[in-house]
């Protein structure tokens, strides 16, 4: 019995050991499968879900911007704006070759995969659940994704949308908007977003202008570009990045995309030393205003400026931009000291170069920096170009064929009365100006009032044309309808005008008076839309005959009248002095047969709010007047942007212009005109800025004819005057005086 219960109590052990215990019972290799492949499904309806779900977002905001890429005419960059460095490029603009060293780098089966990298996101979800941060493994599709649509942040939430919108965005796009703006929208270092300024930053070029040397490090600086900077890494960095770049080469050649032979041929290409970017300072903050409001008048909107995305080059020669401004600063900041003396601190200057032949702005100087003073000097038009206008009156005078009150016709050499004080004649608003000093000239002809600015015989000439008429030439030559008033106080220059709209004027004068629109901007492209510029050069507005005539006579004020310091025999040239009422600006404005530049000294005063103020006692020199500080810049930088010289001519279209000598000398000048009040008690006074003319040197003697040897007495209305009707423009006058044609 108990063997039998023995045996028994023997079988049911082992029935009992056969049969699996309870967790075992539970893990069985069906149940496992059902569970795996339950989950499988479960996950790819989710994913199903969130691919219905998810829709293709905008772009993020950073993705989108952009900076502004300013350039001198030969298309060295001058500055960049905006908050983000990026140009965007089309691919087709990139080396096919320097394309491949991104694939290359980060996504061998970029041409052949769906989009995405199942197995390396997989290993970033499960990296990022477990806290050990970012990895690698997404394909150039995801990290577009990632960079236009999405942000940098390392979340389950993130990742999974990612792949998703990647999936999409390769069914939608073609890989080469994908590897596009990939290489667009990547950061590189150095505060370089997208190829084009990376290309900038590490070798300064442009991206078309790559090589798959420096594409393969461009490339390479991707997975780490602090670290990969060759400027600022570490023996380690620089082993990392070599490898790196040479990791790019050898998958290109696996690729067939370089060959073997070039492949060995390649040497590390050390990228520059890292530079500053340029931004507003000095006159690049000018520049890109005066870029800025041109593009305004030709419609684009300075909010899509802002934008970004532009490449904007500008006629601005490098050369002759710095050279006016190393003229400015040896001629007058130097002479000023604007810490102690008060006179100095208001001075600012302003000037304006133009090329006469094609309208182009070549320089342009706003002030002593546009992050100091941001109102450009150049191209602001609150203060009054005072005698550079007279060369307008007499354009006038000359294109209508008006005749002085006696029934003269004027002309170079048509006599006036130049005494001061003198009242103007057949005018219904009362007019006396004072001469400079009030210095009276007694009978002189047009070519000496030019030369000696006097305030009378322009006075009278504006009458003689009438002021509407003189308003609409000035129009014509480019001035702005601008605090322009209709009366006799016009002719000395008492409307508002800027640097800008004179040499507008004088290279009008230049071109032999085809009108020239100053124009700055050379081109302006945003990957949307180019901007289509007008000529600036325009129709004929006076006769070549008047612009001729007008250029001959100004060639007198350099020769032996006020502009005389702008004159160093290197060049052949035309001017006019101009001093405003209480020496509150100083202008000169002349021009070679090349250039056409105007230059002013404006009086600003140093308290809030500002205001216009007087020069006189600029650098402790007396009265600030238009041909001294003014002229001698414009003669410095002229001689400069002239390369020492030039021999050209102007081509006149009339006789050579007389040049008139006293028959002795005359006694040194002081400057040549003060403003005076309106004599007239039944009508307000007209403001009347001055000129000044500083006495010339010793060997060209300023050009006067005194009463006692100027025959004829009495102005226009003087009976008593002896000139026959006019003469033709430039021709002598056998009682003049006149001097030799000039060679």
């Amino acid at each position: 019995m108990g063997r039998a219960e023995a045996r028994r109590g023997s079988r049911r052990g082992a029935r009992r050991a056969a049969k699996p215990g309870g967790i075992r019972r539970f893990f069985t290799l069906r149940r496992l499968l059902g569970t795996f492949f339950g989950l499988c499904l479960l996950a790819m309806g989710g994913l199903l879900v969130l691919y219905w779900l998810v829709p293709v977002p905008s772009a993020n905001a950073q993705a989108e911007m952009q900076s502004n890429v300013y350039k001198y005419s030969d298309g060295t960059i001058l500055t960049r704006t905006g908050k983000i460095n990026r140009e965007i490029v089309g691919l087709e603009k990139i080396p096919k070759d320097v394309q491949r060293t991104f694939v290359a780098a980060e996504n061998k089966s970029f041409y052949q995969d769906s989009g995405v990298d199942i197995k390396g996101t997989t290993r970033g979800l499960i990296n990022t659940l477990s806290g050990k941060g970012k990895q690698g493994g997404s394909t150039i599709t995801q990290q577009y994704v990632k960079n236009y649509y999405l942000n940098q942040d390392q979340t389950v939430t993130r990742k999974l949308k990612e792949l998703v919108i990647s999936l999409k965005v390769d069914r939608k796009k073609s890989k080469s908007e994908i590897l596009a703006g990939y290489i667009n929208t990547s950061y590189y270092g150095r505060g370089a977003y997208g190829i084009q300024a990376a290309a900038q930053a590490y070798y300064g070029i442009d991206a078309s202008a790559l090589n798959v040397s420096q594409g393969a490090y461009l490339a390479a600086l991707l997975q780490a570009p602090s670290q990969y900077d060759w400027a600022a890494a570490t023996a380690t960095g620089k082993k990392l990045v070599t490898e790196r770049w040479n990791y790019v080469l050898d998958n290109m050649v696996k690729q067939k995309w370089l060959d073997s032979a070039t492949r060995s041929g390649l040497k590390f290409p050390v990228p520059h030393a890292p530079k500053a970017a340029p931004g507003m300072e000095g006159q690049a903050g000018y520049l890109v205003e005066a870029a800025n409001d041109e593009l305004a008048r030709q419609g684009v909107d300075k909010a899509e400026i802002a934008k970004g995305g532009w490449t904007i080059t500008l006629n601005i020669d490098e050369k002759r931009q710095k050279e006016l401004v190393q003229s400015v600063d040896k001629q007058l900041e130097s002479k000023l000291d604007r810490k102690n003396n008060k006179t100095d601190a208001t001075v600012q200057a302003g000037a304006t170069s133009v090329d006469p032949k094609t309208g182009r702005v070549v320089a342009l100087y706003g002030g002593t920096g546009a992050t100091e003073h941001w109102i450009s000097n150049a191209t602001r038009t609150d203060y009054q170009p005072a005698s550079t206008f007279k060369p307008v009156v007499l354009a006038s005078a000359l294109e209508n064929g008006a005749e002085t009150q006696d029934g003269r016709k004027i002309g170079v050499n048509t006599r006036y009365d130049g005494t001061s004080k003198r009242p103007v004649e057949g005018s219904d608003t009362p007019f006396a100006p004072e001469n400079e000093d009030n210095r009276d000239y007694g009978p002189v002809s047009v070519q000496t009032a030019m030369n000696k600015s006097i305030n009378s015989v322009f006075a009278q000439m504006v009458v003689d044309v009438g002021p509407p008429e003189v308003k609409k030439t000035a129009l014509d030559l480019g001035m702005r309808d601008k605090g322009f008033p209709e009366r006799p106080a016009i002719t000395l220059g008492t409307m508002n005008a800027s640097t800008w709209d004179m040499a507008g004027v004088y290279a009008t004068l230049d071109n032999h008076g085809r009108k020239i629109t100053p124009t700055i901007v050379k081109s302006a492209e945003h990957k949307d839309r180019t901007v289509e510029l007008p000529d600036p050069v325009g129709k004929q507005v006076i006769s070549r005959e008047t612009a001729d005539t007008v250029t001959g006579v100004l060639q007198g004020v350099v020769d032996n009248g006020s502009g005389f310091e702008a004159n160093t025999s290197a060049y052949d040239a035309a001017g006019k002095t101009g001093t405003s009422e209480n020496n509150k600006s100083a202008w000169f404005a002349g021009y070679t047969p090349q250039l056409a530049t105007v230059v002013a000294l404006f009086g600003e005063s140093t308290k809030e709010g500002g205001g216009q103020v007087t020069l006189t006692g600029t650098a402790n020199s007396g009265r600030a007047n238009g041909g001294g500080f003014p002229a001698r810049i414009w003669a410095g930088y002229t001689l400069d942007a002239l390369n020492g010289g030039s021999d050209a001519t102007f081509d006149l279209n009339i006789p050579a212009p007389v040049r008139e000598t006293p028959s002795t000398p005359a006694a040194p000048s002081t400057p040549e005109e003060t403003p005076s009040a309106d004599p007239s008690p039944s009508a307000p006074p007209e403001p009347t800025p001055s000129d000044s003319t500083p006495s010339p040197p010793p060997s060209e003697p300023p050009v006067e004819s005194s009463p006692s040897t100027e025959p004829g007495g009495g102005g226009p209305s003087s009976p008593g005057n002896s000139e026959s009707p006019a003469l033709p423009p430039g021709a002598g006058s056998p009682n003049d005086g006149s001097a030799p044609v000039r060679p």
